[in-house]
């Protein structure tokens, strides 16, 4: 698939950006699930579809996986669990919020809402907790007023404000954290300011010379690219979030996207980056490609979850479109052959855009996916199955796939698909072809979907991740799924998934992604459970060697482990910072640590 090359000379002024999502988010989307209001799951004569078509499996009725839902998770189609309806004024308590402060807002000249259905979508994220509460509960509490910045200098006029006036102040971008960072303290009795930076989404500049672009904060994923690529440009930070997450989530988490390898995680792509505090604006005074004069400062605004300002303006490399674009796959005997072929290809520093590996359970989750074949179709399926099977003697509950996405020139893809394919081959790998390589691709955009519906019959269903050394990869990825299949069997719990997924490659490692999910219909605190699960999970992934998170963030999810993973030391230099940006505590986030001012 050609694109036209971006002319590396081409600069531009100011680009203010139509978003896709519109200012009051839940006209386009869920308020209460994922994604947009069109795109769901839905069962149709017993049988599960896709709604919409913004998803290649739209309008799509979808046999295989009501199957396997049914055989796996016990899906019982006459039994639905109703959604509470979205909230009222009468649902929550009313905003504690003077009419002084709403008038000193006004003042400001910028947007503002005490509505209560913009205060409850925002007092959230998309962690399961935040859904379930969501659809089954309410929030302790949640932001007293929204305001919408239009600049930087509005977002420095509001910290100014609630500075003086001790107020909080929680930033709000796409909403999809998932480590609870956007919650509001519970026993937080200052009114809480929700600031969403969603207007402040303009393309302030593009340098075509030096290959950056200078953009605000709020501006959403996919809206970047597409008014890049208008010019000829990309950043290549592609989160599976990217449809509905913004840059300056992503600076403050310290985000990875799904093309790291080639375009590099956030901290590889920021050149520049502003960051107003309480104390004003931090930053650095030149834009430069790198500089030796002491620590890196842009390395305190990366991952710091809006506990010590707001970002309001980044500077990006970008890059000229690629000439071509090419999805791949390879299925392998099993697990340990496909981990073995990535860690070949880690150190041969030769990894394609995208490249990610499924285990047998996800491999075979996802083929589910799969609509009704026609009659050509079926016999190809049976064909390559008979071939797998009786000719290569793969086992159908032990072999996986490995999906593939090349970008560059055409030339440069088709030798780097030979080397892959060469070095796949070594292991037991035979190519699947383009089709298996896109499916799997555009999966990651779809999958998220798939716990709205798990809800509506009573089966909770999450996703963590974590990094670990390459030489523990296999040993963390077997001992986590056996340690959850002991505790579901312990507390009784008779349907459970869990699978695995590596989705990204370094020098010294690799990063996992587990789903795990459970049906739920003979527990009273479904989250609690699953939380005490997943706690167990995580404990046994640090003891076999592996992080907290790899670009989930911390949060307030899990800000238990934080201070074990950095060290005391760590620990007090972060609080030390956090008193000299903010000693008022306006960001009262409650990340990472308890401020102690």
């Amino acid at each position: 698939m050609g694109k036209k090359t971006g002319d590396a000379n081409k600069s531009c002024g100011r680009v203010d950006v139509q978003s896709v999502i519109p200012k009051r988010r839940q006209d386009l989307l869920k308020w209460n699930g994922w994604g947009y209001n069109d795109s769901k799951f839905v069962i149709k004569d017993g049988i599960v579809h896709f709604t919409g078509n913004r998803y290649p499996i739209g309008e799509l009725a979808l046999p295989y996986f009501t199957q396997w839902a049914k055989d796996v998770l016990g899906l019982d189609l006459q039994s639905v669990r109703d959604s509470k309806p979205p909230p009222t004024s009468s649902s929550y308590p009313p905003p504690n919020v003077s009419d002084q402060v709403l008038n000193g807002i006004a003042n400001l000249e910028v947007s503002y809402s005490v509505d209560v259905v913009d205060r409850v979508v925002r007092a959230h994220g998309h962690t399961l907790h935040d859904i379930h509460t969501l659809r089954e509960g309410t929030f302790e509490r949640i932001p007293d007023v929204v305001v919408w910045p239009q600049s930087h200098d509005d977002v420095a006029k509001i910290v100014r404000f609630a500075d003086d006036n001790n107020l909080v102040v929680i930033p709000f971008g796409g909403g999809t954290a998932v480590s609870g960072a956007v919650e509001c303290p519970r026993n937080e009795p200052r009114t809480i300011i929700s600031l969403d930076t969603s207007q402040m989404n303009s393309i302030l500049w593009v340098d075509g010379e030096n290959l950056v672009a200078c953009c605000e904060s709020g501006i959403i994923g996919q809206d970047l690219e597409r008014e890049l690529g208008k010019l000829g440009y990309m950043t290549g930070h592609e989160p599976d979030s990217f449809e509905f997450s913004s840059l300056g989530g992503w600076v403050a988490t310290r985000a990875s996207g799904m093309k790291k390898n080639v375009y590099g995680n956030i901290e590889d792509l920021l050149v520049h980056v502003k960051m107003v505090t309480t104390k004003g604006v931090l930053e650095k005074s030149c834009q430069v490609p790198r500089m030796s004069c002491g620590p890196d400062f842009n390395h305190v605004i990366l991952g710091s979850e809006g506990s010590l300002g707001v970002v309001t303006e980044v500077v990006l490399k970008i890059r000229p479109l690629p000439q071509c674009k090419k999805y791949g796959s390879v299925v392998f005997p099993d697990f340990e052959s496909g981990v073995k072929c990535m860690r070949e290809i880690a150190r041969e520093r030769c990894q394609p855009a995208s490249v990610r590996l499924m285990d047998n359970e996800q491999f075979k989750f996802g083929q589910s996916l799969k609509a009704v074949p026609g009659m050509l179709g079926f016999l190809v399926d049976e064909f390559k199955k008979l071939l797998l099977t009786k000719l290569k003697r793969f086992d159908l509950n032990k072999m996986c796939v490995m999906t593939l996405l090349f970008e560059g020139g055409k030339k440069e893809v088709e030798d780097h698909e030979k080397r892959i394919y060469a070095i796949a081959k070594k292991y037991g790998g035979i190519p699947a072809g383009e089709t298996n390589g896109l499916r799997g691709y555009m999966l990651t955009f779809v999958i998220a979907y798939i716990r709205d519906l798990a809800a509506d019959f009573s089966v909770v269903a999450e996703s963590f991740e974590t990094s670990v050394p390459w030489d523990r990869a296999l040993a963390l990825c077997r001992k986590v799924k056996h340690r959850i299949a002991i505790e579901c069997n312990r507390r009784n719990i008779k349907h459970h998934f869990v699978c695995c997924r590596v989705t990204q490659t370094y020098d010294a490692g690799c990063v996992i992604y587990f789903y795990f999910a459970y049906n739920y219909v003979n527990h009273s605190d479904p989250v609690q459970v699953y939380e005490e699960i997943e706690d167990v999970a995580r404990d046994e992934i640090l003891a076999v060697g592996g992080s907290i998170s790899h670009h989930h963030g911390v949060g307030k999810l899990r800000k238990k482990w934080y201070p074990a993973t950095v060290s005391q030391v760590g620990v007090g230099l972060f609080r030390n910072i956090k008193k000299e940006l903010d000693p008022n505590n306006v960001f009262a986030t409650g990340n990472l640590v308890e401020a102690k001012l």
